[in-house]
């Protein structure tokens, strides 16, 4: 069973994705509120997989992307955004994120991008 990281600045959409995470088998072992606690989180629980929101507070995606994947170039991490932010999709990606999920998504979305990435 994948162990998976959630972070999100909205504690709705962190429980959200957690459901339908665990409602299909994955085990979300951590979840953090921004960029910081996100680096924080992967240090400490080494997940095989991290969903994580672009824009949040303190620290944003793409800044925690980079430092993630300084520490662990292996790190398998799919960042979520909302519609219309090309820009930070191009970057993400460039940064080394496996994949983009645009919200508003559907639960499939998740699950294929989670498959995808987890192989």
């Amino acid at each position: 069973m994948a162990n998976i990281l959630v972070v999100d600045d909205a504690a709705f959409m962190r429980m959200m994705i957690k459901d339908i995470l665990s409602k299909n088998g994955y085990n979300v072992v951590g979840e953090g509120e921004n960029g910081v606690k996100a680096i924080e989180k992967y240090k400490e629980l080494k997940p095989d997989l991290v969903l994580m929101d672009i824009t949040m507070p303190e620290m944003d995606g793409i800044q925690a992307l980079k430092e993630i994947r300084a520490f662990d170039p292996a790190a398998k991490i799919v960042m979520c955004s909302a519609m219309g932010q090309q820009g930070m999709v191009i970057e993400a990606i460039q940064s080394g994120a496996r994949d983009f999920i645009v919200k508003p998504f559907q639960a499939d979305r998740i699950l294929e991008a989670v498959k995808k990435v987890l192989g």
